[in-house]
């Protein structure tokens, strides 16, 4: 029987669906539980101060306007912690575009598990969020150009299966998930190989097949590699012009992304040379936190059942 076995079936399916490994999930919030109850602790504030029977029920609401990313993640965080005692409602998709106030996710149980799994849950949900509302950001920028923002393996260690998937929430791509399945040719690679049409050779012929981007810095070496037939050359630190004449001497042959020294206020005069990609490393190694905030609901409050009615 699999550790995961006794979690929601559909949640399963959903986690399974996006991409991401439950098993691997499963032991990595386990392992950020444990940060809070280290060999088993008890969390002292909630034993201390909730009896062990009480039930409560919490919003997990948006402060500031952005796209959420990350609720089934944390929805796992409650059901390791409670079990079958928790009952989730109400969760948006992943992906969906929210302002200040609004209720993302409403869990309900024993009110010292929803109290105990509430940062862990909240420090899955908020981080990835924060990527998915960048993201969004830079694909707004885009809009109207047939530009498409790529993130990079520029990730935090242990995540980045989840912050990939926090990118395509946002509205991103994703790019290579780990330096086996696509090979990049970057400025070190061209020394040690003695040009780019040297490298694109030895790959070619060590991995036949394996797809191959090649980095350029200046507009004589993607004349190379033009005539090589390399199929995908990454423009490193070019200016907006030098980039758009890039595109006119590829016309179309290869796909062309831009990276290197890119600001979102620059991505639509970038977008607007005709490049297919923007790669930004920004997306995941500077990612702002979405603030989220989890609240306990007084369900003796005549206002909660007024906001309830509005929900339904």
């Amino acid at each position: 029987m699999t550790p995961y076995a006794d979690l929601p079936p559909e949640l399963l399916r959903e986690i399974t669906d996006a991409g991401l490994d439950p098993e691997a999930l499963y032991a990595d919030i386990e392992r950020a539980l444990a940060e809070d109850l280290p060999g088993g602790a008890v969390d002292a504030t909630s034993a201390a101060t909730i009896s062990a029977d009480a039930r409560g029920r919490a919003d997990f609401a948006a402060r500031e306007p952005g796209v959420v990313a990350g609720l089934g993640v944390a929805a796992m965080v409650f059901a390791q912690v409670m079990g079958e005692s928790v009952q989730i409602t109400d969760r948006v998709p992943d992906g969906t575009r929210v302002g200040p106030g609004d209720v993302v996710m409403r869990v309900a149980g024993p009110t010292r598990g929803l109290l105990t799994a509430e940062r862990t849950a909240l420090n899955y949900a908020s981080h990835l969020s924060g990527v998915a509302t960048g993201t969004a950001h830079w694909v707004d920028a885009l809009e109207g150009t047939t530009a498409k923002v790529l993130d990079t393996r520029k990730t935090l260690p242990g995540w980045r299966a989840l912050q990939k998937y926090a990118v395509r929430c946002g509205g991103g791509v994703n790019h290579r998930f780990s330096l086996s399945d696509m090979a990049m040719v970057k400025d070190n690679h061209v020394i040690a190989a003695g040009g780019v049409v040297p490298a694109l050779e030895a790959l070619r012929s060590a991995f036949p097949g394996l797809p191959v981007e090649v980095e350029v810095t200046d507009l004589d070496q993607l004349r190379e590699l033009l005539d090589a037939g390399c199929q995908r050359i990454l423009l490193d630190n070019m200016s907006t012009e030098t980039m758009a004449e890039a595109v006119r001497i590829n016309a179309g042959r290869a796909v062309l992304e831009a990276s290197g020294g890119l600001t979102l206020e620059r991505a639509r005069e970038v977008g607007e040379t005709g490049v297919d990609y923007i790669s930004v490393g920004a997306l995941t190694h500077s990612v702002k936190v979405f603030d989220l905030g989890m609240d306990l609901v007084d369900e003796a409050d005549p206002r909660v059942a007024e906001q309830d009615g509005a929900l339904t």
